[in-house]
């Protein structure tokens, strides 16, 4: 069996001293932590090793020695430190010793049973401590056994070094009877300021709560739950938004620790989407107050809605006639439009008595930023939807009047074939129908059939206009959607440190030397973005139906109504 030692390069320059780390029998791998210096006392360093195990829960103990000559070899030291391993039980002791600036060390093992030297046989694998105890390696999506065996394997490494934290807060520096060599001995400063800014947080993390727990009973208020308030509460998706957030808030500002790491890059991703949402909320608030932009905004949008008016005067006034060089039903056409153009100037005599409210309403509107971009994007989906109201109205009226239409023709032509629907058992049976039934049906389904055309012009007319808005909004919320669940946290760390996403590890080999041992080099593999983003992509609601394109083309055909809205209780985890 080959045994393979993973040493931290940064304990490649520790002077001579113990090796402490974790022997894993299963792969005859020996993960190196921390190098411990003389002089040492071994009855405080074999206490300080069961206090470490009590806490981190990890089988660590004193593996090998380490012998660093900086000058010419010492025999006295050797020899003292191969008796070491009669004072710290260890099988096999591993013995390491660097000759001066030498890249090619000498490793062997000795079996106290045996009482041999063995070096032949050893795989010396160097590491980045720092990474390898900052990184979090995540098991491959789609993997074989064999692939799933070495990733477990791997792991292993991992989480003895990422479980060591305890071990990693005593360093050469330490007045402590101890003095070791490992990752931070040079960093201990920034960790503890790290550990300051953790402990300040706290208070402000107590506040936001609160503040939060207030807000969430105003909101799950009975007065909320009356048809009017429930009723805008659940159409409307800057209320959706605002919930959403909310809900966002509570998780980062619990003090619930975060159990594993998966939670913990969930909490730092919705900070940082927070924090983005807000900064570009304040961008266009600053855009919008500046130099009278939102006067320039209310001046423009009453003509804009005039135009949209008069373009649909004009759509109506060709319906009216012969669109296409169609034949239209005359009585129908000429009902179907006057009543279109009745709405119509019920809609700009709406707007103009809007008219000077219009720029006191886009004042307080543009206050809505400093909540973040997304709420902003949300009221000027819910602006879009009240502006083009009438819109939907004809959407509705000609959707109504055209399935009315298709589901009487449907029923009357079961009536000509002598079957009928039976409710009951949800299925067409065949009937016995006498002469007034069939005369009556016949003559009901010729009309109907002649009118549906007409009808069907006014419906795929307006179906396209009310798809129009529905995809101007649609693409908002997509935006949204976007930032709101865009992991841009991970993205940044994937960017910045990339170590700390690890998909796995490759290894270089290093320069050899004929009787050393074989030198590799462990590097991170670090995740894709693509990976990225599937793992870590944060759970969003989604405002529009996923209706796959048959459904869509088949409640089209059927004059079914297509809701703009996400109904409550209808999240996407």
């Amino acid at each position: 069996m080959v045994l393979k030692v993973f040493f931290p390069s940064c304990c490649s320059s520790a002077e001579s001293g113990i090796l402490i780390g974790r022997w894993i029998p299963e792969q005859s791998s020996a993960v190196i932590l921390a190098v411990v210096h003389f002089p040492f006392i071994p009855v405080q360093v074999k206490q300080y090793l069961r206090e470490v195990q009590q806490v981190t829960e990890v089988g660590i103990s004193v593996l090998g020695s380490w012998n660093n000559s900086k000058q010419e070899k010492e025999e006295s030291l050797s020899e003292f430190l191969e008796d070491l391993g009669t004072i710290f039980s260890h099988e096999p002791w591993i013995q390491i010793s660097k000759e001066g600036d030498s890249k090619f060390w000498n490793c062997s093992t000795l079996q106290k049973q045996s009482d041999n030297h063995r070096e032949e046989e050893i795989i010396l694998v160097y590491y980045d401590q720092r990474k390898v105890m900052l990184s979090h390696l995540h098991p491959p999506l789609d993997t074989a056994d064999l692939g799933a065996e070495d990733a477990s394997k791997l792991a292993a490494i991992f989480n003895t070094v990422a479980s060591s934290k305890v071990l990693f807060m005593t360093d050469r520096y330490d007045d402590g009877p101890i003095k070791m060599t490992h990752w931070q001995s040079d960093g201990v400063e920034a960790s503890i300021i790290v550990e300051l800014m953790k402990q300040a947080s706290v208070p402000a993390c107590m506040l936001l709560t609160f503040l939060l727990s207030l807000v969430s009973g105003v909101c799950n208020s009975r007065v909320l739950k009356f048809w009017p308030l429930s009723f805008l509460w659940s159409k409307l998706s800057t209320c959706e938004q605002l919930s959403h957030r909310l809900q966002h808030l509570q998780v980062i500002s619990s003090s619930k620790k975060a159990q594993n790491q998966t939670q913990l890059m969930r909490k730092a991703n919705i900070f940082v989407s927070l924090l983005i949402d807000v900064a570009l909320g304040i961008l266009l608030m600053s855009w919008l107050y500046r130099k009278n932009q939102i006067g320039r905004l209310a001046d423009t949008l009453i003509p804009v809605a005039d135009h949209v008016a008069e373009e649909l005067q004009d759509l109506l006034q060709w319906l009216m006639g012969a669109p296409a060089g169609l034949k239209m039903n005359r009585a129908l056409d000429q009902v179907l439009g006057r009543f279109f153009l009745y709405h119509i100037h019920l809609w700009i005599s709406y707007i103009h008595l809007m008219s000077p409210f219009i720029e006191m309403i886009l004042w307080y509107v543009g206050l809505s930023a400093c909540l973040g971009l997304t709420v902003a994007l949300c009221i000027l989906s819910d602006i879009i939807a009240l502006l083009t109201f009438h819109i939907y109205c004809f959407y509705v009226y000609g959707a109504r009047l055209y399935c009315l239409k298709i589901y009487g023709l449907s029923s009357l032509w079961r009536l000509f074939r002598g079957k009928k629907w039976n409710v009951l058992r949800q299925r067409v049976d065949s009937c016995s129908y006498d002469l007034d039934q069939l005369f009556i049906g016949t003559l009901l389904f010729t009309i109907l059939l002649f009118l549906l055309p007409t009808t069907a012009l006014y419906y795929l007319v307006f179906t396209l206009l009310r798809l129009l808005v529905v995809i101007v909004q649609g693409l908002i919320h997509l935006l949204v959607d976007l930032i709101d669940s865009l992991p841009l946290y991970s993205i940044i760390l994937r960017l910045c440190r990339s170590y700390r996403l690890a998909a796995g590890v490759k290894f270089r080999v290093l320069e050899q030397q004929d009787g050393k041992p074989l030198r590799l080099l462990m590097q991170i593999n670090p995740l894709s973005y693509g990976s990225v983003i599937q793992t870590y992509r944060l759970p969003t609601y989604s405002c529009y139906p996923k209706d796959s394109w048959s459904s869509l083309c088949k409640k089209l055909f059927l004059g079914e109504l297509i809701y703009p809205w996400k109904h409550k209780g209808e999240k996407q985890n």
